[in-house]
């Protein structure tokens, strides 16, 4: 595979992710799609890399987002699934949505996490 045929699996696979996000939030998705794709969603764009990207072992992220997307489509019905890609479409031409509240989340997750390393790392040296 070229690296041009890469770079457009890797679009089309942003495109459906975002489209993805949008069906969680249409008010006809079904409650267990709604959970299940936020799931996927919330593992696509999630700053923080459970599993290293840098010798990804077989069955993690490049192999479990692709599936989970299928998935997730199957979920839902047909309609909604083209009627939130076709919203995504329009989108990926403007602004993208920025969520301030989940970035205050993630950085004061962050925090917890590293204040208490750096208290005891002091009190050791």
């Amino acid at each position: 595979m070229s690296l041009e045929a890469w770079r457009r699996c890797a679009r089309q696979l942003s495109a459906q992710t975002y489209a993805l996000y949008l069906t969680y939030r249409h008010p006809r998705t079904p409650w267990y799609a709604k959970v299940f794709a936020a799931l996927i969603v919330g593992y696509v764009f999630s700053p923080v890399d459970p599993i290293s990207s840098s010798n990804p072992p077989p069955g993690t992220k490049s192999e479990m987002v692709p599936l989970g997307v299928l998935i997730a489509m199957k979920m839902i019905t047909h309609d909604i699934f083209e009627e939130c890609r076709e919203k995504a479409r329009e989108l990926a031409e403007g602004e993208r949505p920025v969520s301030r509240g989940a970035a205050v989340v993630v950085v004061a997750a962050w925090q917890l996490c590293v204040a208490p390393g750096i208290f005891f790392t002091l009190r050791v040296f």
